[in-house]
């Protein structure tokens, strides 16, 4: 951690008085190390989304189109599961050796990534980029709370939810757009430049600090139960994509995950040194705003994957034209993003920011279950901008919040459990959103069909057809030859006149389908709400000591560090 030497530590458990080294570097390294850290993020960020429009390509040509899926979960399985590790680790062997080690492992991953000749190769080396990318997040996030005091986190936090939304929205673009022109292999090569940079001003301007008056006694138990509970967890909530509940392969894992999940907080519980502090949750900042966090997930997640699909099938867009089509989400992630920090640090006040937020995510999701094969691409457009506004913030100021409420010597693992349950959070919600939007497909395109006058006879024909609707997918003006060879030949005679009314159905039932979707975006809305509404307001701190919690009374006084800044020591809880 970025701490100076050992001194007596507070009643939260963070030394007391401690000088913070960030401020012994200069103005324009500050920034620098804010710049490389801001890329560094964007890696992390592009390589969950982009690689989905090249996978088709990809599989083609290395033949693994039975492993399809595993090389996008292996990916998300190591990031995610690395992500409470490199929290816990930096707070004792400090940010630089932890974020070096992982964009070293990260562009390791991509070149390797970029020359794989087989799928099993593939899969490997996107599980060794992602186990480098789950370092990326955190400790990013924490760095920025090591350089800036509280108040001023939130001229820069925005930046943050900015950069996290723009790879969110443009990935699936960019990986279209390389991919296209220039070949799979870039989406993996881009990355080495664009790392190295990072990885060079990093090593060269970020202070290398530890706490030498504290050795780890590294959870080993706790870390064996913690990864084997989260495997089955989120390789059964990828695998609700394409199997049902009941399968041993989706609910058989999950049930695996909740036996493991309280062993491992029993274990948390009792052990000297977790690597999820479970103490933290009796704050109810920290507690609110984790719970938070996770159900905020579930409307700008689905809203991510859902959207495309209803522009490459409805509209017969192109992944790339889907991508562009995205921007009002884009913009309305990146401006709130921003202002919402300026608002933080200007007022110091976050509690409303947060509560109005949540409620236009709310709005917004509540606006999109109205969507329908005709709805007015500009009353879309305005849509996407509602629930951008809403998502904005929430990427950017729940971090300042966590941070703000926590004792110093746990920024990195609180950051880490927030950036863990934001993912955790988005994962549940696409398992959920994805079958729901099974449920209703199954409904609709039959209603729809009857409603738009087809016969009962040719309606139950055409069901029987063995058609894929997962194979909608930038069908474009193809769709009514898709169906006819996708039925059986002697019925040809009496689907073909229909055509026109079913290829309208199918389009109004995969419309009302994703629409549906978004009631799930509304009610996580309000549970996250909920959420915020239990968290305190905490002043936020104007110096770089450890956090202040304000239930145990007045605060200690301050001494002067020698920076010549004055540090409260820390005192527990909230």
């Amino acid at each position: 951690m970025m701490e100076g030497a050992p001194v007596a530590e507070g009643a939260g458990g963070a030394p007391a008085g401690v000088p913070h080294p960030a401020v012994e570097i200069s103005p324009r390294a500050r920034f620098e190390v804010l710049g490389a850290i801001l890329l560094a993020l964007l890696l992390g960020a592009l390589d969950q989304t982009i690689v989905g429009t090249a996978l088709p390509r990809i599989v083609t040509d290395l033949h693994g189109n039975d492993l399809y899926t595993w090389a996008v979960t292996i990916y998300l399985l190591t990031s995610t599961i690395s992500v409470p590790f490199y929290g816990k680790l930096s707070d004792y062997y400090g940010r630089k050796p932890l974020l070096i080690f992982g964009i070293s492992v990260f562009l390791v991953g991509s070149a390797l990534s970029g020359l794989s000749g087989e799928m099993w190769q593939l899969i490997l080396f996107r599980g060794i980029q992602g186990i480098g990318a789950g370092s990326l997040f955190p400790i990013s996030l924490a760095v920025i709370g090591d350089l800036f005091t509280p108040a001023e986190r939130g001229k820069y936090q925005g930046l943050f939810g900015a950069v996290f939304g723009l790879s969110a929205l443009v990935g699936p673009a960019l990986g279209g757009i390389i991919t296209d022109n220039v070949g799979w292999h870039w989406i993996f090569y881009i990355n080495l430049p664009i790392g190295l940079i990072s990885l060079i001003v990093v090593s060269r301007v970020l202070p290398s600090v530890k706490r030498p008056h504290h050795s780890l006694d590294l959870d080993l138990v706790g870390a064996f139960v913690f990864v084997a509970a989260m495997i089955p967890l989120l390789v059964g909530l990828t695998n609700k994509q394409t199997a049902d509940w009941a399968t041993p392969q989706v609910g058989g894992l999950l049930l695996i995950a909740a036996v493991l999940i309280p062993v491992f907080l029993f274990i948390e519980s009792r052990v000297k040194q977790p690597i999820v502090p479970l103490d933290l949750w009796r704050s109810r900042t920290y507690a609110g705003s984790q719970i938070a966090t996770f159900f905020a997930a579930f409307g700008f997640f689905s809203a991510t994957i859902f959207l495309p699909r209803f522009y490459q099938v409805v509209r017969g867009d192109s992944a790339t034209i889907s991508g562009y089509e995205l921007f009002p989400l884009l913009v309305g992630v990146i401006v709130s993003s921003i202002v919402s920090g300026q608002i933080v640090a200007r007022t110091g006040k976050y509690k409303a920011l947060l509560l109005a937020s949540v409620v236009f995510v709310g709005v917004g999701s509540l606006l999109f279950t109205n969507l329908a094969a005709t709805s007015d691409p500009w009353v879309i457009r305005f849509w996407q901008f509602i629930l951008g506004a809403g998502i904005g913030p929430t990427l950017a100021v729940f971090t300042i919040v966590i941070q703000n409420a926590v004792p110093f010597s746990k920024l990195g693992v609180a950051t880490s459990n927030l950036t863990f349950f934001r993912q955790i959070g988005g994962t549940v919600g696409l398992s959920i959103a994805g079958s729901l939007f099974g449920t209703q497909i199954a409904s609709q395109i039959p209603a729809r069909l009857l409603a738009n006058g087809i016969p009962q006879q040719a309606v139950t024909q055409f069901q029987g057809g063995g058609f894929d609707l997962n194979n909608l997918v930038g069908v474009g003006n193809t769709l009514g030859q898709q169906i006819l060879a996708g039925v059986p030949a002697q019925v040809r005679p009496v689907v073909e006149p229909l055509i026109p009314k079913i290829v309208t159905s199918i389009y109004e039932a995969i419309s009302l389908a994703i629409g549906s979707v978004f009631w799930l975006g509304l009610g996580a809305s309000v549970l996250a709400f909920l959420a915020v509404l239990v968290i305190r307001e905490l002043p936020l701190r104007t110096s770089m000591g450890p956090a202040r919690g304000q239930a145990q009374g007045a605060p200690a006084p301050s001494r002067p560090g020698a920076d010549g800044v004055a540090h409260t020591p820390a005192l527990a809880g909230e």
